[in-house]
């Protein structure tokens, strides 16, 4: 079963590839999504990303946000909540 996690406070300049290398670390990525705006195409400064099992997801909640990007602290939580 897959979780999806909502990831906030990121750089304008992070990337879904950069998202997924750091998520792959500690699971399975199904798939990571910087959302971006539609008119501009620039990133909103958040992002989704699907791991492939609730545990998994909660090692990338414990382990992933302690890692600044950019300059800025990720924020993390399960997308559902």
């Amino acid at each position: 079963m897959n979780t999806k996690l909502y990831v906030g406070n990121l750089s304008f300049r992070t990337t879904s590839e950069e998202l997924r290398e750091a998520f792959a670390a500690v699971g399975t990525v199904e798939s990571a999504s910087v959302i971006e705006d539609r008119d501009t195409g620039r990133s909103r400064g958040f992002a989704f990303v699907e791991m492939a099992t609730p545990e998994e997801a909660a090692a990338a909640t414990a382990v992933v946000p302690s890692a600044s990007r950019a300059g800025k602290r990720t924020v993390m939580k399960n997308s559902d909540e």
